[in-house]
C-alpha cells in the first residue's frame, strides 16, 4: 500500500504544472521515503468531488487539494461536457476573485478551453462574482467559472461553474461534468495553448454597473450615511461605483479592510456572519454614526446589514439573513413588484407571510442554494438566510452582494425621510404577521464521520419533542417530495406550547455544501398583539430557541 501510495505521488509530480506544489510534493515524498506517509496518504485519499457546488477545497499539492493540476483537470471535464451539449465553439467566460492562486487558476481555465476548441473571455481583474454571472448572458456565453472559495478560510480555493443561462449547476450536470474529468487520464492529454484567448475591457463592468440602475426608483430617496467594509475582498470598486452612479453619499470605508488581502489579516474567517468578523466595521461605526453598516463577503456575493442598537456593547446588531431577506422582500412589495417570491427550506418562513399578503406575488421554496432558487418559475425575488439576496433576476440569476445593498440603502433612506429605521420596520412586520425569530446550531467537525453519524442518529431515534413542544412532523428529505428533490436533511414541525405564547416551531438539520460542518438551522414563531408586547415576544422566542438548541444536541449526540 505505501509503495502504491509512492507511485501515485510520484505519477502526479511528474504531471504538476506548478512549481510551488511540485516543491511541496516532492518534500513530502521525501518525508514518505523517510516512513512518515501520513500527510501524502490525506492528500491521496481520494480526489475532490465535483458537484453543485463545483470544487472548494484547501489550496497544496495532490488530489485530494485546489492546486493547478486538479484545476486543469475540472476545466478540461467541463470542456468536454459543453462540446458534447452541442457547444462547439461557444464562448467560456471566466472570473475570479483575489485569493492566492486565483488568477492562475482562471489562466488555466482560458487555455484549457481554447485547447479544446472553444472561446475563453477572462474578466479584466479580480471582480465580485455576481459581475461574472451577469456577463454570461450579457455576452451570450455558453458557460461561466468563477475561482473563488467565497467566505472560506484564506488557504482555501473553489471553482464555481455556471451553464448558458446565467445559473450555477444543478443535477444532472453535475455529474455529468464529474464524469468528463474523471475521464482525464493524464494533463498531457489537455491541449493549453499560451495565447488564444481574450481578455475583457472595462466596458464589461461598466454594462454590470448600467444594469444595477435597475434595482432603484427614479427619485426615491438618497440621503443615507452607510459604513462599509469589503473585508479584505474584491466589492470596493465595484460597490462605490453604484453607490455614486445611483447618487448616494459616498459609503465611510474601514480602512484595514479596504483592499483586497489573501491572508484576511483582520478576521478569523471571511465572513461577516463569524463571531469578531464585523469588530473593525462596528468600530468605525462608532466613530462615523452613520444609518446603517453594509458588509460583502470576499466575491460579494453576500450582503451583511448592521443597524444601530444603543443598548449593546457594541452599539451595533448585526441583522440575520432572514430578517434582511424580509425587509428586501417588503419594500419590493411596496414597489409593487410582481412576480414570485422564493426562499430555501431553511429559511424563515416570513416570507410566505409577506407573500401570501401582497398582490400578484407568488411564493415558492426551494433546496439549499441560488442553484435552486435561480430556477424557480417566475422568478422576482429570492433570498437565503446566509446572506444571499437577488433583487434582479433579469440581470444576474444569482445572489449578488452589490445589487443588495443598493436596495438596503435605498430602503434605508426613504425610513429615514419619514423619520424611521430598518428596526422600526422589522418591529411592524412581527405586529403583523407574527415575530418569525431564527437561530443556528452550527457544528465544525475535522472528522466528517461525526456528521454522518448524528445525522444517522436522528434518523434511527428520531425526537418527540424539543423544547416541550411535541414534533408533530419528521421529515426526512432525503425522499424527496412532490416539490423538492431528495437531499440529505431532516425537518420537523413542531407543535405551539399550551399557552400560546409560542405557536409553532421549525428545525432543519442538514450538512453543509460547502464547510466541514453540521447545520441545524431553528425558527420559532410567536404572536405579537401590538407593539407594547415585543419585548417579551423577543424573550419568549430566545428562550424557545435556546431550549430547542440543546435538547437537538442532545438528540444528535454533538
Amino acid at each position: 500500500m505505501e509503495r502504491d501510495l509512492i507511485t501515485r505521488a510520484k505519477s502526479w509530480l511528474a504531471e504538476d504544472p506548478d512549481p510551488e506544489t511540485r516543491a511541496e510534493l516532492a518534500a513530502l515524498l521525501e518525508a514518505g521515503d523517510a516512513g512518515n506517509t501520513a500527510e501524502l496518504e490525506a492528500r491521496f485519499a481520494g480526489t475532490l468531488q465535483f458537484g453543485t457546488a463545483g470544487l472548494r477545497g484547501e489550496l497544496g499539492a495532490g488530489p485530494m487539494r485546489m492546486n493547478r493540476a486538479v484545476v486543469v483537470r475540472a476545466a478540461a471535464g467541463l470542456a468536454a461536457y459543453l462540446k458534447k451539449q452541442g457547444h462547439t465553439n461557444g464562448t467560456v467566460v471566466i472570473g475570479y476573485d483575489a485569493r492566492y492562486k486565483s488568477a492562475d487558476f482562471a489562466r488555466d481555465t482560458a487555455a484549457v478551453m481554447v485547447g479544446a476548441g472553444l472561446k475563453a473571455a477572462l474578466l479584466p481583474r479580480p471582480l465580485p462574482t455576481p459581475v461574472l454571472a451577469f456577463a454570461i448572458r450579457h455576452l451570450g456565453a455558453v458557460a461561466g467559472v468563477e475561482v473563488t472559495a467565497s467566505h472560506n478560510p484564506p488557504r482555501d480555493n473553489g471553482y464555481k461553474v455556471y451553464l448558458g443561462d446565467g445559473s450555477q449547476i444543478v443535477p444532472p450536470a453535475d455529474a455529468a461534468i464529474a464524469a468528463e474529468i474523471a475521464a482525464v487520464e493524464s494533463l498531457a492529454d489537455v491541449p493549453r495553448p499560451d495565447s488564444g484567448w481574450e481578455t475583457l475591457r472595462e466596458t464589461v463592468v461598466e454594462a454590470y454597473l448600467e444594469r444595477t440602475d435597475a434595482v432603484l426608483t427614479n427619485g426615491s430617496a438618497r440621503d443615507v450615511r452607510v459604513v462599509y467594509t469589503p473585508m479584505h475582498g474584491v466589492g470596493l470598486s465595484t460597490l462605490t461605483a453604484a453607490f455614486a452612479r445611483a447618487g448616494f453619499p459616498a459609503p465611510t470605508v474601514v480602512a484595514e479592510q479596504a483592499e483586497p488581502d489573501p491572508e484576511f489579516p483582520t478576521v478569523s474567517f471571511p465572513n461577516p456572519e463569524e463571531p469578531g468578523a464585523m469588530d473593525l466595521a462596528f468600530a468605525t461605526a462608532r466613530e462615523a454614526q452613520p444609518d446603517i453598516v453594509i458588509a460583502n463577503d470576499p466575491d460579494a456575493d453576500r450582503c451583511a446589514v448592521a443597524v444601530p442598537a444603543p443598548e449593546t456593547v457594541e452599539g451595533w446588531r448585526m441583522l440575520r439573513g432572514d430578517e434582511v431577506g424580509a425587509l428586501l422582500a417588503e419594500h419590493l412589495v411596496h414597489k409593487k413588484a410582481q412576480g414570485t417570491f422564493a426562499t430555501t427550506i431553511v429559511s424563515s418562513s416570513l416570507l410566505s407571510r409577506i407573500a401570501g399578503a401582497a398582490p400578484d406575488v407568488a411564493y415558492t421554496e426551494t433546496l439549499t442554494g441560488f442553484k435552486w432558487l435561480a430556477r424557480a418559475d417566475g422568478l422576482r425575488y429570492a433570498y437565503e438566510e446566509a446572506l444571499g439576496y437577488c433583487v434582479d433576476p433579469a440581470g444576474v440569476r444569482d445572489k449578488d452582494g452589490i445589487t443588495a445593498a443598493l436596495l438596503v440603502a435605498e430602503l434605508a433612506a426613504e425610513l429615514k425621510e419619514s423619520g424611521r429605521t430598518l428596526s422600526d420596520l422589522l418591529d411592524d412586520l412581527a405586529v403583523e404577521h407574527g415575530l418569525h425569530a431564527t437561530d443556528q446550531l452550527s457544528v465544525r467537525v475535522e472528522d466528517l464521520s461525526l456528521i454522518s453519524s448524528a445525522m444517522r442518529r436522528l434518523r434511527e431515534q428520531p425526537p418527540a419533542a424539543l423544547a416541550g413542544l411535541q414534533v408533530v412532523s419528521a421529515e426526512d428529505l432525503s425522499r424527496g417530495s412532490e416539490s423538492l428533490p431528495p437531499t440529505d436533511g431532516l425537518r420537523y414541525h413542531l407543535s405551539g406550547d399550551a399557552d400560546g405564547t409560542v405557536s409553532g416551531a421549525r428545525v432543519i438539520v442538514r450538512p453543509s455544501g460547502t464547510e466541514p460542518k453540521l447545520k441545524c438551522y431553528l425558527e420559532a414563531v410567536v404572536p405579537v398583539a401590538d407593539a407594547t408586547a415585543l419585548a417579551a415576544a423577543r424573550t419568549r422566542a430566545a428562550e424557545c430557541l435556546a431550549a430547542i438548541k440543546v435538547d437537538l444536541s442532545r438528540a444528535a449526540g454533538i
